[in-house]
């Protein structure tokens, strides 16, 4: 039996559609070895939601490797879930990062980081939760001509994610459905200042004007209607001492950063916002992870 850990992510980071991604300390846990026939258990989120057979996505993940190694044979998977699913904290992209790799090593490592990102990135459509959660840290990625390209870089040790999660999910399609076809040619240059900016204040652990740096004019303004709350959180957020706020992928979480003594507050005054707009929401303080998938 193979086990691996595989970290929650929050992509797109305020402006960086499709392109930016961080791993987030909050973990799944896969157990995985050949077995007489499928088998597949599930513990804590989406048990008794998510399916127990081959059609389920860590399973899924883990054929396209045995696939690629001529093997035939069934998986016995066990999976315990603490990341949420359809928050906006990359629950689709653990599994398939970590179906890929639990298999991958249970085969004899057979295919190398390029490939699975590869592979993953075709499973889940774009890279910026799959990269993070193979690999940690903070993520930079793209395709050019059917490649995956990404670059990655630690981030600030000090640095606290407070993540207020709403009770209500929101899946990443209908999330996409409300998103304009084109945009402004301004807007388009607003978020490329923006995103660099924002990548340059990382890589150097300097997150002074953050608040600036992480404002959108892509997605966040087109999702705040199907999120109550969303907007006066982020609008609100800097006088309880984040540094900013932006929308976890594609929603329902929104994430603030701080330093670890201002989050317990900071996510307790998130909470508030929502209650009043009649949302019930948890928080939770989270590091980042700089290891991505790690074999247990």
């Amino acid at each position: 039996m193979v086990r691996v850990q595989i970290p929650a992510t929050t992509a797109n980071f305020g402006p960086g559609f499709d392109c930016l991604g961080a791993s987030l300390g909050l973990y799944n846990y896969i157990e995985m070895g050949f077995s007489d026939k499928p088998e597949v258990y599930v513990k804590g989120e989406g048990a008794g939601e998510i399916p127990e057979d081959e059609t389920n996505l860590v399973y899924q993940a883990a054929c396209q490797v045995l696939k690629r190694a001529n093997i035939d044979r069934p998986l016995k998977i066990v999976l315990e879930n603490n990341i949420p699913m359809a928050r906006g904290l990359g629950s689709s992209a653990a599994c398939i990062a970590g179906g890929l790799m639990a298999a991958n090593h249970l085969v004899g490592e057979i295919l190398d980081n390029s490939e699975l990102v590869q592979i993953g990135t075709e499973m889940e459509g774009h890279p910026d939760n799959v990269v993070p959660a193979m690999f940690g840290g903070f993520c930079l990625s793209m395709v050019h001509e059917n490649k995956v390209i990404y670059k990655t870089f630690p981030v600030p040790y000090w640095l606290r994610f407070v993540v207020c999660i709403p009770d209500f999910k929101l899946k990443t399609e209908d999330a996409r459905k409300v998103l304009p076809k084109t945009v402004k040619f301004e807007d388009a240059v607003f978020n490329t200042s923006h995103t660099a900016m924002l990548v340059a204040a990382m890589a150097q652990g300097d997150l002074t004007n953050m608040n600036v740096f992480c404002q959108d004019r892509l997605h966040q303004p087109y999702r705040s209607n199907l999120i109550p709350g969303m907007e006066k959180v982020l609008q609100v957020v800097t006088e309880k001492g984040a540094f900013a706020g932006f929308l976890s992928g594609s929603g329902p979480a929104v994430i603030c950063l701080t330093l670890k003594e201002r989050a317990e507050a900071l996510g307790q005054h998130m909470v508030d916002i929502f209650a009043q707009e009649g949302i019930k929401s948890h928080y939770m303080v989270l590091s980042s992870d700089s290891k991505g998938v790690r074999f247990l």
